[in-house]
């Protein structure tokens, strides 16, 4: 059997690949690795996200926790930003959130979270794999754990959102697009209580329809329904809500490049931007590094990947990192990406600017990003001279104005080539030459 953990914990289809005794096989694992050996009660909290799937699934873990003897509060469906604060802020020894964040509704996955609220790092992940099935003494009596409800949690996680801001919200007028996700509750109700003028979309799941059509991959509905609504501006978070992208009130798309720029320099203009550092991974558009450049703020790159972007924060001593997905981390606040405290940051920028969200994202111009995936090629020729050449004369050809990055998958037998440059066409045109010496010397 292949590691059960990926990138962001274990993923798969509900029922198929994630079954419900895995789902308890790896919380009794997870109980005995994470819990305080000292603490005779220890106590885990769980979350999820509205996926069918995830009803069986929190059963599953529940049991699994609670049969180890750990006590139990079901959270209930909340965002894993949610479930990442409040596992230290309760006092808990882990936190396990159920959501497959922007996959389908048949997918769904588990995911540990450490007593500071933090992703596992990967020799604890391969700690729990490696506990699995193993022999041990079960509780009984007084020593099994017991399970309680705290929906109420969510008001705790909401005030800590709007604790966080340094002003109200009062004047603007969003659009948000919860996805048919776990924020479905816990964004509007925010918005609102920062002062905000809110309408929705993607705010009744039903079980089946997390980002079908809506969502932060989808972000035609909220374009549209932003310019019908005559709205500041638009927000779009996925089945999770560990991410958002944002809409102009022009319907114009804003990434998460671009939320990072106006991010990144409205902490500055505050003094609160630690060393005067971005951390972004190497996807991010060149044109948000010129920007930053420019304005004198450095950008320090990490390989694709929240998690590393967040290793290299903590290690560095940084507080403000992303993705051009969308993931921002506001360390200071958060110990993970969180789509609503992002957006909450994003809405008091444009409020204490006093201009348009489309005005902000000006301090940067994004430059034509062409991507293309060679597959079946071999990932370990992805140094091969002859490519280090070609890769070599496209970036002369670029200068300063260009880039490429050839990065093999991470999980298929692929090589991705990117292609930035002024123009879409001689993006293309560079990307597909690459292209073409990936399949002749990788194959």
């Amino acid at each position: 059997m292949g590691r059960l953990f990926g990138t962001d914990g274990v993923r798969g289809v509900a029922g198929r690949d994630l079954t419900a005794e895995l789902a308890m096989d790896l919380s009794v694992a997870a109980a005995h690795v994470l819990r305080d050996a000292g603490r005779s009660r220890p106590l885990a909290v769980v979350g999820r996200d509205p996926r069918a799937s995830g009803e069986f699934l929190e059963a599953a873990v529940v049991a699994g926790l609670a049969s180890s003897g750990m006590d139990v509060l079901r959270l209930g469906v909340l965002p894993t930003p949610a479930v990442a604060y409040l596992t230290p802020a309760l006092g808990a020894d882990l936190g396990v959130m159920l959501s497959a964040s922007h996959n389908p509704a048949p997918d769904n996955g588990i995911k540990f979270l450490t007593r500071r609220g933090f992703k596992l790092p990967d020799a604890v992940e391969n700690e729990i794999e490696d506990r699995l099935g193993e022999p041990w003494e079960r509780p009984v009596g007084s020593a099994v754990g017991r399970v309680r409800e705290a929906y109420g949690e969510a008001n705790r996680y909401v005030a800590h959102l709007l604790t966080s801001l340094p002003h109200r919200l009062d004047g603007l007028r969003v659009v948000v697009d919860c996805a048919h996700g776990a924020a479905h509750m816990v964004a509007p109700e925010a918005l609102r209580r920062a002062g905000a003028q809110v309408d929705t979309i993607g705010t009744a799941p039903d079980g089946l329809n997390i980002n079908d059509g809506v969502g932060s991959t989808h972000l035609d509905p909220l374009k549209k329904a932003v310019v019908a609504k005559s709205a500041d501006l638009g927000i779009a978070y996925d089945g999770d809500a560990d991410r958002c992208l944002a809409v102009t009130g022009d319907g114009e798309e804003i990434d998460g490049d671009q939320i990072m720029a106006i991010l990144a320099l409205d902490m500055r203009s505050q003094g609160r931007l630690q060393r005067d550092t971005v951390v972004a991974t190497v996807m991010s558009n060149l044109g948000f590094k010129l920007a930053m450049r420019e304005a004198g703020v450095t950008v320090v790159e990490t390989a694709v990947g929240d998690r590393y972007v967040l290793e290299k924060m903590q290690e560095s001593g940084y507080n403000f990192g992303g993705e051009q997905s969308g993931h921002v981390i506001m360390l200071d606040h958060a110990t993970t990406g969180d789509g609503l405290l992002t957006s909450l940051h994003l809405l008091a920028a444009v409020v204490s600017s006093g201009r348009s969200l489309a005005e902000l994202a000006a301090v940067m111009t994004k430059l034509p990003q062409v991507l293309v995936n060679v597959r079946d090629v071999s990932k370990d020729k992805a140094a091969h001279p002859e490519l280090l050449a070609a890769v070599a004369l496209a970036e002369e050809e670029l200068g300063d104005t260009g880039r490429v990055l050839i990065r093999p998958s991470g999980t298929e037998p692929m090589i991705r080539v990117m292609v930035e440059a002024q123009s879409h066409d001689h993006a293309e045109s560079v990307a597909a030459r690459l292209a073409d010496t990936v399949r002749q010397v990788c194959a």
